[in-house]
Formats: C-alpha cells, sequence, structure tokens
C-alpha cells in the first residue's frame, strides 16, 4: 500500500526526503525505545520501551492507531525492562526478552482489545535477554533466545512444559545481537567480536564461529534477505557484508558510514555507533541507523549508498521494514551510549513512519539482489 496515499516520485539525488515522514503519537511510551518490529502477516508494528511497556500499532492510512499496550510483569508481578522483541512466523504471537532474563510471551488470538497482557512468563536466563528470534523447526514454532549469560536456547512453546528449553547452545562471550533468517541461518554476535553461524536444519550445534571483521564492539547483526550472509555494525561507525559460504569470501567487504567530519577541524572524524541494520523483504538492499541520528539505503551487491536521509534531531535506536518493503519505521530516542549521566529530561523521543517511494531501496541497474 502507499502509505497514507503518499504518491510522490522520490527525490534523484542521493539525499532522501524525510518530510513525508509520519509520527505516531497514540499511547507512545515515556523511555527510549529499544527494539520495534513489523509483523510479517499484518501491518502491525511492535515496540518495546525502557518504560517497562510493549506496545503494538496498527498503522493504515490514517497513521498508527494503538491496538494492543501492556507493561512487562514477571510471574510474581515484578516490572521489567524489555530489552527485544520479536514476531511468530505466523504472525499471531509475540514474544519479548527482559533485563533480568524473563521471557515475556503474548499470544496475540486471545488478547483482549486495547490490552496485552502476558500468556505466559518465565525466566530461562541468568542475565537480560538481548536477542529473540522465532524459525519452524520440524513443523513446530520455536522460539531462540540469546542472553548475557553467554547462552542461546530454544524452546518449543507447543511442548508440555514450553518453559524447558529443547536445546542450548554455549557461546563464548555474552550475547549482543541475533538474527535469524528463512529457517536456514541463525547468526549470533558476542561480546568480543565473537559471530557465531548456526544452520537451523542443525540448530544443536554451532557451524562456526569467526571474528568480526570490525576491529570495535559489534552492536547488531542483521541476516541478508535470502540467508546468505549477514551484515554487522559496531560502535566505530562501520558497517561490515559477511558471506556464510567459503566460496564467497572475495565479496565480503566494510565500509565507514555514520561518521561526520568536525566543523572545526577536517582531519577529525566524529564516530557514531551503527545502531540498527533492517534489510528491505524483497529487493536485498538494506539501512543502517546511528547514533548522529541518520539513516541510509545501501545496495551490498553494487557496494553503493542509495540514498542518505538528514538528522532527524536524535539517535536512531531501532529500525524495521513492513512485510512489503514500503514502510520504514525508525525510532529517534536515547541510546545510552553516553551512559547514565547523559539522560536528561526533554531528551527527542518519537517514532517515524518513512513511506519508501519510488527507486529509494531498489537496487542499482544490473546488481544481483541476494
Amino acid at each position: 500500500m502507499a502509505l497514507f496515499g503518499s504518491s510522490a516520485p522520490a527525490a534523484t539525488s542521493t539525499t532522501g526526503d524525510i518530510s513525508k515522514d509520519v509520527e505516531v503519537k497514540d499511547g507512545m511510551p515515556t523511555d527510549s525505545i529499544s527494539d520495534l518490529s513489523f509483523s510479517p502477516t499484518h501491518d502491525f508494528l511492535a515496540m518495546t520501551s525502557w518504560d517497562k511497556s510493549i506496545t503494538i500499532y496498527e498503522v493504515n492510512n490514517n497513521g498508527a492507531q494503538g491496538k494492543w499496550k501492556g507493561v512487562c510483569k514477571t510471574q510474581q508481578g515484578k516490572e521489567e525492562i524489555p530489552l527485544c522483541l520479536a514476531w511468530s512466523n505466523d504472525g499471531t504471537k509475540i514474544a519479548a526478552g527482559g533485563a533480568d532474563g524473563t521471557i515475556f510471551y503474548y499470544d496475540l488470538a486471545s488478547a483482549s482489545p486495547g490490552e496485552l497482557n502476558p500468556t505466559a512468563t518465565w525466566q530461562p536466563h541468568q542475565l537480560g535477554i538481548k536477542g529473540i528470534r522465532w524459525f519452524t523447526f520440524q513443523g513446530k514454532q520455536v522460539l531462540i533466545t540469546g542472553s548475557w549469560d553467554k547462552t542461546v536456547k530454544y524452546f518449543d512453546l507447543s511442548a508440555a512444559d514450553p518453559t524447558q528449553p529443547m536445546g542450548v547452545l554455549q557461546c563464548q562471550e555474552r550475547v549482543y545481537s541475533m538474527d535469524v533468517k528463512n529457517n536456514q541461518l541463525l547468526v549470533i554476535a558476542t561480546a568480543e567480536r565473537h559471530i557465531h553461524i548456526v544452520n537451523l536444519q542443525d540448530p544443536a550445534k554451532i557451524h562456526k564461529t569467526i571474528s568480526s571483521p570490525l576491529k570495535w564492539q559489534t552492536r547488531v547483526v542483521s541476516c541478508f534477505s535470502d540467508a546468505s550472509g549477514f551484515a554487522v555494525g559496531s560502535i566505530e561507525g562501520r558497517c561490515a557484508i559477511q558471506y556464510v559460504d567459503d566460496s564467497n569470501t572475495s565479496l565480503n567487504f566494510s565500509f565507514k558510514c555514520h561518521r561526520q567530519q568536525d566543523p572545526s577541524n577536517r582531519d577529525i572524524a566524529r564516530v557514531y555507533s551503527v545502531n540498527a541494520i533492517s534489510f528491505h523483504p524483497q529487493h536485498g538492499t538494506f539501512s543502517t541507523a546511528g547514533s548522529d541520528g541518520t539513516f541510509h539505503f545501501w545496495d551490498k551487491d553494487a557496494k553503493h549508498r542509495l540514498k542518505g536521509y538528514p538528522d532527524v534531531g536524535g539517535s536512531i535506536t531501532a529500525t524495521a521494514f513492513n512485510k512489503d518493503g514500503n514502510i520504514f519505521a525508525y525510532a529517534i530516542s536515547y541510546d545510552w551510549s553516553k551512559g547514565y549521566a547523559a539522560s536528561v529530561p526533554g531528551q527527542k523521543l518519537q517514532v517515524k513512519l518513512h513511506p519508501i517511494i519510488g527507486d529509494e531501496c531498489k537496487p542499482r541497474p544490473g546488481s544481483k539482489k541476494r
């Protein structure tokens, strides 16, 4: 669909237009947005926040209206901060991972209008959950969680006791980011720049472990649309493109992004963290977004930036494309990169919807889609 009926042509230059981006206003959280995720079956946008809430919006031509909202509470009634969330492959369930290692599981078929109460909560991890994803294995929808306790766990929610993991992977370090694609590929990025690659046809073991091609701490990892590889973003304002198959190593590369020249000294570059990477579901192109308050669309096969967008006025903490790839959501909020002391009242807090118009995300002619 054309978001809000917009049909204006895209700009032809490499500078993108954010003037038509629509702000989500209904029932917004009151603290930084930790994650965004679109449903794989409907234009439902879910978000988690440091104010301990999880909110789901229905996106349509009138904007975004709140559909469900709830506070993440454990079985003991304690409120907890959700750090990440994900939709099941059939779009009927969501799960969020808490800062204390709790899983918040929601079956939306039983959710009352406007209210969002967990179908189940349990605490399988000793420390916070920083990655959460679903995949289908042997006909079952399986939830994957990755934690700062250095483990990744699988849960079959159709089992007699879904709180008991059906499998556990021991990682070399704390899990910082994790992604899944096409029920084939699981990529786990940990502290100390380790990256674990798992073939989800054989999920009980780690297929191989590599060191990040980037020299500084990993911030985010995101799988290609065709599951042939992944992109990695770091705190140093760099992104790397990495293929899984060793025969494609010649295609691996890294590039600078989210850096700005110091206006008083052109020899000095200000470096910003790459906080989010999202792949377009149809075109295989991707976005990066960072602490500098900008987002960009890239064609990795042509090694080309398609569009760069102006500073939105605050750090971008999370991004997501909808299922059709014609809406790009981004969250503007404090990203904690400068610690608690820099979190001050009045910082910008918004979620915006950017309509993908024309060729903004289309690969360059002749580039191979992956």
